[in-house]
């Protein structure tokens, strides 16, 4: 089923589960860090994702893992330069940028994405959010705490659930200031971004708090520390099965979309989860 993007803005009301698979054109993410790093490469998993049943393509060329360093405008256009266009060009799969600088976004866009994703809702480049309104573009507003060379420090929240809640109420907000409407918008609590187990557990639990703001919910469980602090995984790549569970238990709550490394079994369950969900 091809998916388009108005699909995607009422999946949080269709209860459509939407996949969002991960491809990180970078030599230092968490998990997949250099696998898919030269074009040949990255191209072949964007097609392996499309035919896994990726709704949208979530392409980064600059890791936000814990500890990691800033990447220049310029590395990144560089890093996306032959990988992006052709794979917007398979015309196949919505492309997602996941970048938190306007250039980028900007660049990213006229090769033919459709959504940025803002690892920081609009906080670090301030171009980004009327950019976004400019292009007619819906924007992945994520909670992050701090910045991803810092964020793991030491996290704390009195109650991680409404300061999350509030701070994405503010963006959305910030969002509208910068002329991008409320229906453009897609809110992420940011898993595993300046938090600690507790932190993700509850802000999983509490799912469907934050789809109370009337906007498609987005989680990124995928593969991350947590799971494997709870299941003794300790190499990303095993994490399969703490990555189902968490987008399981949070489309049950109103989630819609789950940005996830590992497409193919991710979709089957969510395919079965929707299908008794709307018996």
């Amino acid at each position: 089923m091809t998916t388009n993007l108005a699909d995607i803005l009422v999946s949080h009301r269709t209860r459509r589960p939407i996949v969002m698979g991960i491809l990180n054109v970078t030599p230092d993410s968490f998990s997949d860090g250099g696998a898919f790093f030269g074009p040949a490469a990255a191209i072949a998993q964007a097609k392996r994702m499309i035919d896994d049943g990726a709704d949208i393509l979530d392409l980064g060329a600059e890791s936000t893992r814990p500890g990691s360093d800033r990447v220049s405008t310029a590395e990144q256009i560089d890093r996306l330069r032959k990988i992006l266009p052709a794979v917007c060009a398979m015309g196949d799969c919505l492309v997602s940028i996941d970048t938190t600088r306007a250039e980028v976004a900007a660049f990213a866009l006229d090769a033919g994405a459709a959504i940025v994703n803002d690892v920081s809702a609009g906080r670090d480049d301030p171009e980004l959010l009327p950019l976004a309104a400019s292009r007619n573009a819906p924007v992945v507003l994520m909670h992050m705490l701090g910045e991803p060379k810092t964020m793991q420090a030491d996290p704390h929240y009195d109650d991680v659930v409404s300061e999350v809640r509030a701070f994405l109420t503010g963006r959305i907000a910030a969002a509208g200031a910068a002329g991008l409407p409320r229906e453009h918008c897609i809110v992420d609590p940011g898993i595993g971004f300046g938090k600690t187990l507790e932190h993700n557990l509850a802000l999983l639990a509490g799912t469907s708090q934050l789809c109370q703001l009337g906007v498609p919910v987005l989680l990124g469980p995928s593969r991350k520390r947590f799971l494997g602090e709870l299941t003794g995984a300790t190499s990303p790549a095993d994490r399969l099965g703490g990555t189902i569970a968490a987008c399981l238990v949070g489309y049950a709550a109103g989630a819609s979309l789950f940005r996830v490394h590992d497409v193919a079994p991710v979709r089957r369950a969510l395919t079965v989860a929707a299908a008794i969900a709307t018996v």
